[in-house]
């Protein structure tokens, strides 16, 4: 069993750091404009081992839900749970981080 925060513990510091990497900002993108993705599904310039630690630190941050369905791992953004606790926070950063 994965780990993911209750969004009542969800940490400004650890949202902002993990949205901080410019390719955890692309996860997140890709994820906002297509929904669930498969983990191994996204085109990033990175080694499997490299975006294993991505996809980590934004579930461990609360960002994005992570479930296991036979071998693959989907991911999710917990976008409703991050706008309780932060509201308007993913919405800013990706607004202003727009191409």
């Amino acid at each position: 069993m994965l780990f993911h925060p209750k969004p009542e513990d969800l940490e400004l510091t650890s949202v902002l750091y993990a949205l901080s990497d410019p390719i955890r900002l692309g996860v997140v993108k890709e994820l906002r404009s297509e929904g669930e993705k498969s983990c191994g599904s996204f085109a990033f310039p990175v080694v499997k081992s490299t975006m294993t630690h991505h996809i980590r630190t934004l579930r461990e941050a609360g960002i994005a839900r992570v479930r296991k369905q036979g071998t693959q791992h989907f991911i999710t953004l917990r976008t409703e749970e991050l706008n309780i606790r932060f509201p308007g926070l993913l919405d800013s950063i990706l607004f202003s981080a727009a191409d």
